[in-house]
């Protein structure tokens, strides 16, 4: 199980009084981090839950002494987010349907026919837990007043660009961010205010390209009355009032020549003039700059001068496109769904697995920013209660079009189905038909080979 052996310290209650369920369950378990304890009936999971807070629940329905459903409903009372997964039987399944409408994240019907299956809910269902704690861990550190924007997600990518805010916010220097549009440049150039010996300055942003270059102009440099028609009185500009604090252009691809030289020279010489006005002002601010587009690029194509590049590209930092740390989609959508919650005071969730694997597999051309805007129109247009992936038909009706992505997945179960079948047989050869034999060559306990056996209608 690939994403449980990347868990950390997750635990995980089993409650079924079926021996080869516990042990099927105990197998797959076996090798990852994610600790399992095992309970046979209501009253020791009750002890369990009371000892443990777990990451993960697997609840039978029918147990010796009650009803699995009840229980969850209880335990979840107790704690709205725990994830859990009911074990039912076929003829029980309407009360489970219900019960996903309820809040539960998924169910599976015995006896398992499909162990893959069982393992990726279990994953997901470790996944949104973690998502969950990741976010309740960062509202609790901005409830103890910790005023640093929270850069949600735990990629790679993600870890590696936030110790590298760490490492640069002390630092006085010029930090050039690059990165799609929504991809978070302006939360990583709030961070590194919020980190930096200038918190008590001021942080002033630009947008380089929303604004005409007279409008720019005047804005970063300031006026005097009677500078051109309209300026009716003295104002200063942003390099003035940054004093002490930081400026943050953001598209700086956008700006002028003419601004690129000005403010060139406002950065070798620390000095500037108010439009109108002879009287040479400085100013100690610090500068922070960010482009949706690859400077050097732009360089290249005669777009930007050379010499202000070096300048501000001091310390570079480059923020990951979202599709390409799919690992921080689900705590991204985790946060926004309960944010909009609690803006529209509503009771829109949890997301449900199908709903998790639509929002997994969209590729966000439009980054965070459009993740956010998405689970926005979502909270506002549901009425309450699980979101599914009918809920999502905006993105999901984009990946039905993608004909060459179904293809290739299903080329590929298919090969692997035919992989599995052919080793399957070929095992059981060697082993001379023992199951026993053919589980100590594989590594494979026994209990998920016959599974795989009944699969392939192998005996």
């Amino acid at each position: 199980m690939t994403k449980l052996n990347e868990a950390i310290e997750q635990k995980i209650l089993v409650v079924d009084d079926d021996k080869y369920t516990r042990t099927l369950l105990e197998g797959i378990f076996r090798d990852s981090p994610a600790s399992a304890q095992f309970a046979c009936d209501v009253a020791e999971a009750r002890a369990l839950f009371a000892a443990t807070d777990f990451n993960l629940i697997i609840m039978d329905q029918r147990l010796p002494d009650g009803n699995g459903l009840d229980l969850l409903r209880e335990m979840r009372a107790e704690r709205p987010q725990q994830v859990a997964i009911l074990i039912t039987g076929y003829a029980d399944v309407h009360d489970a349907v219900r019960a996903v409408r309820e809040g539960l994240f998924d169910y599976l019907t015995k006896p398992f026919d499909n162990i893959e299956e069982l393992e990726a809910v279990a994953e997901k269902a470790l996944e949104l837990d973690r998502a969950y704690r990741e976010i309740n861990s960062l509202r609790e550190s901005l409830q103890a007043g910790n005023d640093v924007p929270i850069h949600i997600g735990h990629s790679a990518a993600m870890l590696t660009l936030q110790n590298k805010i760490n490492q640069v916010a002390p630092l006085d220097v010029t930090v050039l961010i690059e990165g799609e549009s929504g991809t978070g440049k302006e939360l990583a150039a709030r961070s590194i205010y919020a980190k930096s010996p200038r918190v008590r300055g001021r942080f002033l942003e630009v947008n380089c390209g929303a604004l005409s270059e007279q409008l720019l102009e005047s804005t970063l440099f300031g006026y005097q009355k009677g500078a051109f028609t309209g300026a009716a009185k003295n104002t200063p500009g942003y390099l003035e009032e940054a004093d002490g604090g930081i400026l943050f252009l953001d598209e700086i691809t956008d700006m002028s020549p003419k601004l690129q030289s000005s403010l060139l020279r406002v950065l070798q010489e620390h000095t500037f003039t108010r439009l109108g006005c002879a009287e040479v002002s400085t100013s100690d601010f610090r500068l922070v700059c960010a482009t949706n587009k690859r400077l050097a690029d732009e360089v290249k194509a005669g777009n930007f001068r050379e010499d202000l590049f070096y300048r501000i590209n001091v310390v570079a930092l480059e923020i990951t496109p979202l599709r390409q740390r799919i690992e921080d989609i689900i705590p991204l959508a985790v946060h926004f769904l309960e944010y909009f919650n609690a803006k529209f005071s509503k009771e829109v969730g949890p997301l449900t697995p199908e709903a998790l694997y639509i929002l997994e597999r969209y590729p966000w051309p439009g980054n965070v920013r459009q993740l956010q805007h998405t689970i926005e129109r979502t909270v506002a247009m549901h009425a309450g209660g699980p979101v599914s992936s009918a809920d999502l038909d905006d993105i999901s009706e984009d990946l039905i079009g993608d004909a060459t992505t179904d293809e290739a997945v299903l080329s590929y179960q298919k090969e692997r189905e035919a992989f599995e079948r052919d080793y399957l047989t070929r095992l059981l050869e060697a082993a001379k038909g023992n199951v026993s034999e053919a589980a100590r060559l594989s590594g494979t306990p026994r209990q998920n080979l016959y599974v795989r056996m009944k699969r392939w209608g192998l005996s």
